[in-house]
């Protein structure tokens, strides 16, 4: 009886922990499948395990995610609803110009944590020559303004990092948009474009199969999905692009409330019994909460911004 009081006592007196216990709605800005979308139910399933309160995953698709973010800058700031957050909404759209942004990202939203990571393979057709980058990089700079690569549109997270690798390298190249990765990366196989910076989990089996060759990842550390490939930071130490996949909620938010939230998530995240899950679909936990989130927000978005002027990059 005595411990049944205890628990029951500061669930009704205090706020921050009512509200950490109760039912967390999650408001998933990408269609299901995708890398966010896996992060979320992942987090879900982790926290579950671990005992901790319901997370209830909400398809909330459109605008490149920030539906789900206006709707939980609606919200009530008491960590009951939480919607995704990663590196192309929060830091490279605001860095590229003429970007179309429908909410004030600094003002109306608050950085919870960083959930998952997941690099960006340098990926050639898998009739292409180039077995390294350094012979794709030979070819292309005897051949100036011949070689293509594929994004998914004007201020992508691939665009930039194409951008980036070839200022890096001292390249230039001929950019082709298109409105989705499947089409970009098919182009890719079959040979009309040149290279393309993609996702490890979205073109691993293309890699596996041969249809594509994976020729670098553009990250610090390998990959378990492809533990054999080389890493691009290796020659060009600058380019360690992980995307990355967090949660953010309404402004608002008492800093204890996020850093409560935050850590809930960020250990289920690490707990060694999520690793199977998350080492599968080449995801890779970030031990990010509140602040230490923001400041990866920040660091990135003066990244990408830097790129893009260099490159004169516009949003379409």
């Amino acid at each position: 009886m005595h411990r049944r009081l205890l628990l029951a006592t500061p669930f009704l007196a205090t706020p921050a922990w009512a509200q950490a216990r109760a039912p967390i709605r999650i408001l998933v800005g990408f269609a299901p499948g995708g890398a966010a979308d896996i992060s979320v139910r992942i987090a879900a399933e982790a926290v579950a395990r671990r005992g901790g309160p319901q997370i209830i995953p909400e398809t909330r698709s459109g605008a490149v995610g920030y539906l789900a973010m206006q709707a939980a800058a609606r919200a009530a700031p008491d960590g009951t609803t939480l919607a995704t957050a990663i590196m192309g909404n929060m830091s490279v759209a605001p860095a590229v110009p003429g970007s179309q942004i429908p909410l004030d990202l600094e003002r109306e939203l608050t950085p919870v944590c960083n959930l998952t990571g997941t690099p960006m393979a340098l990926i050639v057709p898998g009739s292409a020559p180039d077995r390294s980058v350094a012979e794709l990089v030979a070819r292309a700079r005897a051949a100036p303004g011949t070689f293509s690569y594929a994004s998914t549109g004007n201020g992508s997270t691939n665009q930039l990092a194409a951008e980036y690798f070839a200022a890096e390298a001292g390249l230039r190249l001929i950019h082709v948009a298109y409105r989705g990765g499947a089409p970009a990366v098919a182009d890719v196989a079959a040979g009309r474009i040149n290279l393309m910076f993609a996702n490890i989990a979205e073109v691993v089996e293309l890699i596996r199969g041969g249809q594509v060759r994976g020729l670098a990842l553009a990250a610090a550390t390998p990959t378990p999905l492809a533990p054999e490939m080389p890493l691009l930071t290796r020659d060009f130490p600058a380019l360690d692009m992980s995307n990355w996949f967090g949660l953010v909620g309404p402004a608002g938010m008492p800093a204890e409330l996020v850093t409560q939230i935050g850590r809930m998530f960020t250990e289920a995240m690490a707990d060694p019994a999520t690793q199977p899950a998350l080492a599968a679909r080449g995801l890779q936990p970030i031990n990010e909460v509140g602040a230490d989130f923001a400041a990866r927000i920040r660091r990135d978005r003066e990244r990408w911004a830097r790129v893009a002027n260099a490159s004169g990059i516009r949003a379409d």
